[in-house]
């Protein structure tokens, strides 16, 4: 999710729409289409490979975010836990927004960014968060596996698109993987903890479409650095009486859990990934974030000691050999 004619060529899913290389130096580190032409080759070449290592980078910082989340519920109730998460992260956001001196977007970008505040910086982690309180990592790593397929259906809708047929049953099969995989799991029935997943699938992917529609206007990274300032105030006063309704019982695990989700998922994670996938453009880094579910399984397992199913790994990489294929189905 580095050349300009391999995105072009690869392009099928339209998370956004066609993107290409981004000069690195360049103040305008938004998307734009590769095929229009007008960049040279060599400032392309030449942040080819730093685009890689921080789309990679984002990849990493997010496959931990379960495994923190997990942490965090140690210490923090569910509620309290995602309102200081993006209180932190929108704090953050909002200093390097006002060190780099960025304009205030555009009033018609407001209603986009609103959509991506609730889908990425408060649905998909209050939903995953309370998913995680009864479902394992592993099991959440799995379902979520499913989100680059949910992303791109949406997508397709959103833009009118008309994907090819192979896409199409690239995308069914990968849900009737996970689907199946979750009755397993459940034992032949669907739990709350699934539910809250799969509604998480959703929003989460409603705020990337947005969100990519958003970074073809402005720099990718301003996108979700913009959402985290836009929920602040309420993420700040839902901070406070979270806090004081639910327990706070500070440790280790729950700090570091803490710290990483709100600054090394929410903020850092998504700041590197758009500025890797400005570079090498969504094709090849959606490529880069089929690792993703494979990874949160190793930290479950690494960090939190948890037993590994057969079906999880099994499932996990037929969802990600679905993904590959809509990859590569041509619209």
């Amino acid at each position: 999710m580095r050349a300009k004619n391999s995105a072009t060529a690869s392009m099928t899913i339209a998370v956004t729409t066609s993107v290409d290389s981004a000069s690195e130096g360049s103040t305008r580190a938004g998307i734009t289409a590769g095929s229009r032409g007008g960049s040279t080759p060599h400032p392309a070449a030449d942040a080819l490979p730093r685009g890689t290592l921080l789309a990679v980078l984002g990849v990493v910082c997010f496959s931990l975010t379960f495994p923190s989340t997990v942490w965090g519920l140690e210490s923090f109730g569910p509620w309290s836990l995602v309102a200081v998460r993006s209180a932190l992260a929108g704090l953050i956001a909002g200093v390097f927004l006002l060190v780099g001196r960025v304009p205030l977007p555009e009033r018609s970008h407001w209603a986009g960014l609103a959509v991506v505040a609730g889908g990425v910086v408060i649905g998909f982690p209050l939903l995953t968060t309370l998913a995680l309180q009864t479902s394992t990592t592993s099991h959440a790593a799995v379902v979520v596996g499913l989100l680059p397929l949910t992303t791109a259906t949406l997508a397709a809708l959103r833009t009118g698109r008309r994907p090819s047929r192979t896409f199409w049953f690239a995308a069914v099969s990968g849900a009737v993987v996970v689907i199946a995989f979750t009755l397993k799991e459940s034992g032949g029935a669907v739990s709350r903890g699934d539910l809250y997943l799969f509604g998480a699938l959703l929003v989460c992917a409603a705020g990337y479409t947005e969100g990519g529609r958003l970074a073809r206007l402005m720099p990718g990274w301003q996108v979700i650095g913009w959402a985290l300032v836009l929920c602040l105030p309420l993420m700040l006063v839902g901070s406070a009486a979270a806090l004081s309704l639910e327990p706070v019982r500070l440790n280790a695990h729950g700090v570091a859990g803490l710290l990483w989700v709100a600054a090394g998922s929410t903020f850092f994670g998504l700041y590197v990934w758009y500025r890797g996938m400005a570079s090498i453009g969504i094709p090849k880094a959606s490529q880069l974030q089929l690792a993703q579910p494979l990874l949160t399984l190793f930290w479950s397992v690494f960090l939190l000691g948890e037993s590994l199913p057969l079906a999880a790994p099994l499932a996990a990489v037929g969802v990600l050999v679905c993904i590959a294929v809509t990859q590569r189905a041509k619209s």
